[in-house]
């Protein structure tokens, strides 16, 4: 099934000011955000489940956190990301909006935070960093999720290169496919999640833990 831009567009959710502006900086300086239909996708299953606390490993510059903020009113983020330009940047974004004072942003390789930095647990996950290491952020984050909680991954299909066999990807990008492949086939014969793959946007993949 093929779907025309307009008709996805005629169901993506109208911004505020702070938004639209955060979307053109990303779009002028090559910042990877979220698509339009994979937020409003993603925010529409965090109503559903209504996490109390939400852990964000990829704040970029801190978008995505102040869309989740926004759809949830009670909900409290923790962000993590390791570019400080990026930090800065998502810092003075999220001061601006109305949901500053619910949004933690953490600075430093998410692989290395100390665990003693969050030390909460999360009702959700959601994951939107290095794709090749979707693995390791899974092993290492996935302890703190309360039983019952989500881990939203993002990027899965990777703008279609997950969808082609490894030699027809560009060389340069051939590891982080591999790593995100095999990671598809390890959560999705884990028997402590039942995951399920959401052809929205640019892949979501939702692992929920048993």
């Amino acid at each position: 099934m093929e779907l025309s831009d307009a008709y996805i567009q005629s169901f993506i959710q109208p911004r505020n000011e702070l938004l639209l502006e955060m979307e053109a900086y990303a779009e002028e300086n090559h910042v990877p955000i979220m698509q339009l239909a994979g937020i409003d996708a993603l925010n529409q299953l965090l109503r559903i489940q209504n996490p109390s606390k939400i852990l964000e490993i990829g704040t970029a510059i801190g978008y995505s956190a102040i869309r989740m903020a926004e759809a949830l009113p009670n909900v409290q983020i923790v962000t993590i990301e390791r570019d400080q330009e990026r930090v800065t940047r998502a810092k003075a974004y999220i001061r601006r909006s109305t949901v500053s004072d619910r949004i933690t942003v953490i600075e430093g390789d998410a692989l290395e935070v100390n665990d003693e930095a969050i030390d909460t647990t999360f009702d959700a996950v959601f994951i939107d960093a290095a794709k090749g290491q979707y693995q390791r952020f899974f092993e290492k984050y996935a302890p703190l999720v309360n039983s019952g909680g989500v881990l939203y991954i993002d990027n899965m299909y990777m703008h279609g290169l997950s969808d082609l066999e490894l030699k027809d990807v560009p060389r340069r990008k051939r590891t982080m496919i591999r790593n995100l492949k095999n990671f598809t086939d390890w959560i999705m014969q884990h028997p402590d999640y039942t995951s399920a793959f959401l052809p929205v946007g640019d892949g979501l993949l939702l692992c929920l833990k048993r």
